[in-house]
């Protein structure tokens, strides 16, 4: 299949969606599909996202996404995020009749209704009009299943998430690594994750804790974080393996969050031998509820105290039973579903404004 993606969230932005994308892109590819991401960088214009100027917009991208779309001739269209582009590829699917996907990434009604104080109506009204105006809508667990269709979300489909073990592996039981280089006090409870309101990391810099608090990535939150937490050490974007061999030299990892789908971070700590303490809630509770590789617990606390006792080689072989393969093999299932229940009418609709 030819595959075209039109996300809001693409590189060079940094976040779990981006990364999802460009896995499940590259495990397409392996499967022999041919296909293409199109994301703000493809763009004319594009504008920063307000509150969050690392995060660009596009701006009137219309044109572009109609172009890209007739260019490439898609089999499958896929859009994953409720932004400018998003809504520019909905749009002209929606009026030529070409059949598209998409995916739940963000808790926008959850968000604003408990930080905020703005009802979740109207975000989960805008988000069903969105998603149900395609042919599928992919989730990731069990639980959003049961919430978005009892909201009225229609078509739900599955899409679940892994990791990477190869890049995201125990740094520790490596030859010449040094658990200690990042010279500070232990233990060292880590965060990794965007620096901004909605992942509530007051909550994890306000615990009274042993040792050393860090966060790693970066967010509009920085600034005023930093400066109302003067002991945490923040130190910005890590990537690749050093971003695994400062997760790997963690004692915990401490997710405040409460407002997640999934939580990729997660399991990409897992995968490196480190245990988890997060709140009990929707994303953490669907990886490690139930299993002896975290805390989940409303006392965050007490939680990454008792994580510290957890066996690190127990936390690996848990995330290695999570694949992208089948995750992608899931991604492209649901697409070939789709494609299969066209008829010819509608396949040829496809090709002739794909032409």
């Amino acid at each position: 299949m030819r595959i075209l993606i039109a996300s809001d969230a693409a590189a060079p932005q940094v976040n779990g969606v981006v990364r999802v994308l460009e896995t499940t892109a590259g495990w397409l590819r392996r499967f022999g599909h041919e296909v293409e991401i199109l994301g703000p960088g493809d763009c004319p214009i594009t504008l920063p996202a307000p509150g969050y100027p690392e995060v660009r917009l596009a701006l009137a991208p219309g044109r572009t996404v109609a172009a890209r779309i007739e260019a490439f001739a898609p089999d499958a269209i896929h859009i994953p995020v409720e932004g400018p582009i998003g809504l520019a590829a909905r749009r002209y699917c929606r009026r030529h009749a070409l059949p598209f996907t998409t995916s739940y990434h963000t808790r926008f009604g959850d968000y604003f209704e408990r930080r905020i104080g703005m009802g979740s109506s109207l975000a989960y009204g805008v988000q069903r009009w969105f998603h149900n105006g395609g042919a599928a809508l992919m989730v990731q667990t069990q639980t959003l299943e049961e919430e978005l269709g009892a909201r009225g979300f229609r078509n739900i489909r599955r899409w679940g998430r892994a990791v990477d073990t190869d890049l995201f592996h125990p740094c520790r039981e490596e030859a010449g690594f040094d658990p200690d280089f990042l010279g500070l006090p232990r233990p060292i409870f880590l965060y990794l994750g965007r620096v901004s309101d909605e992942k509530n990391l007051p909550a994890f810099l306000g615990l009274n804790l042993p040792g050393s608090k860090v966060v790693v990535g970066d967010g509009p939150a920085a600034p005023k974080l930093k400066a109302a937490y003067p002991d945490a050490h923040f130190l910005g974007y890590r990537h690749g393996g050093d971003l695994a061999r400062h997760l790997s030299a963690a004692d915990v990892f401490v997710f405040p969050s409460r407002f997640e789908t999934f939580g990729l971070v997660v399991l990409e700590a897992l995968a490196c031998g480190t245990p988890v303490a997060a709140l009990p809630v929707p994303g953490p509770r669907d990886i490690v509820g139930g299993t002896p590789h975290a805390v989940l617990s409303e006392d965050l606390r007490a939680a990454a105290l008792e994580a510290l006792r957890i066996d690190r080689a127990e936390c690996r072989k848990f995330a290695e039973g999570f694949s992208w393969e089948q995750c992608s093999r899931e991604f492209e299932a649901n697409l070939t579903r789709i494609a299969m229940s066209q008829t010819p009418v509608e396949r040829s609709a496809l090709k002739t404004h794909s032409a």
